[in-house]
């Protein structure tokens, strides 16, 4: 014998939770894609590949390099896999995008995306080729690796993603305000 009090079911999560938080993940990822790409075009039309611009001595300069790999520059003979990766990350942050409820996990999520979109954007359509190009990076600081606006993006949703799966926050779950 059953009776709809002792089967909780879960209510249904509206549908305006589900789209907003799609909204502000996609305005996460257009404005992070928008400043990457103004950085990028900025540093290709002012700066000198190579030389290196003081903004803060001796912690942070400026220095356009291409990087025809990954992080650190690893990989740099497999660019065309590095834009196959992208493609594949931007596809499925944009499928499951449609059952996010979560506002964080919208901002991790568009962090991610407007990041890749970025990187993507490189690899699409700078030198040498469709496919192969190599991503403007020019942001520098000492002992690491030289990175840009996109990687920015990436690193700190993914620092945001894992912090939410630690918190065991499910992405599916609304919260209340």
């Amino acid at each position: 014998m059953s009776d709809s009090s002792t089967h909780a079911a879960a209510a249904p999560v509206p549908t305006r939770v589900g789209r907003r938080c799609v909204v502000v993940s996609l305005v996460v990822a257009a404005l992070l894609y928008a400043g990457d790409q103004a950085s990028k075009l900025w540093v290709v039309d002012n700066l000198v590949l190579g030389r290196e611009y003081p903004v803060v001595p001796g912690l942070l300069w400026w220095q356009h390099i291409r990087n025809s790999g990954g992080a650190f520059s690893l990989g740099s003979g497999a660019t065309w896999v590095f834009t196959l990766v992208m493609a594949a990350v931007v596809v499925a942050i944009l499928w499951h995008l449609r059952r996010v409820r979560d506002p964080l996990w919208a901002l991790a999520l568009g962090l991610v995306l407007g990041g890749a979109l970025g990187n993507l954007t490189d690899r699409l359509f700078r030198e040498p080729g469709f496919g192969r190009g190599h991503v403007v990076d020019f942001i520098a600081v000492p002992h690491f690796a030289i990175f840009n606006v996109a990687d920015c993006g990436v690193v700190v949703g993914i620092g945001l993603v894992l912090l939410l799966i630690l918190l065991n926050r499910d992405s599916g779950v609304a919260r209340e305000r």
